[in-house]
């Protein structure tokens, strides 16, 4: 019997390679403390499908979407931060007792800006999924 993927390792594994890439990480909004550059990530992460591995019924499978919204005080900035999460997340992450595949860049909207903060701020969200088997 084989119990159901855990979360918490694939979400620590994200957390880890975007701090591990110099940038301030929020979990489900900004970080606390705001970085003084004004240039940040905010993580959203879904639950996940587990799935089937084999016809056996072995639920060992795992898919993960996770959304990294980009921050910056300026769109040249926002991109910035997108392309250093780009260079954070393209290699594939190490998940313990898993095998993982390298995530993948799903895309999202253009950058907007932000006018319901002072200063106004841009954003990017960006999605990828990730997935990995036992």
């Amino acid at each position: 019997m084989t119990t159901a993927p855990d979360l918490g390792p694939h979400l620590e594994a994200v957390v880890g390679a975007l701090e591990g890439a110099g940038l301030a990480v929020g979990q489900g909004g900004a970080p606390s403390p705001m970085p003084a550059s004004k240039r940040y990530v905010a993580l959203y992460m879904d639950p996940g499908t587990v799935g089937r591995e084999s016809l056996a019924d072995r639920r060992t499978d795992l898919a993960l979407l996770f959304q990294v919204t980009c921050v910056g005080p300026t769109a040249e900035q926002c991109l910035w931060v997108a392309q250093q999460v780009r260079r954070a997340l393209f290699g594939p992450l190490m998940v313990a007792g898993r095998a993982t595949w390298r995530p993948e860049e799903l895309g999202g909207p253009p950058v907007a800006r932000d006018d319901d903060v002072s200063p106004p701020l841009f954003f990017l969200p960006v999605q990828y999924r990730l997935q990995s088997t036992a």
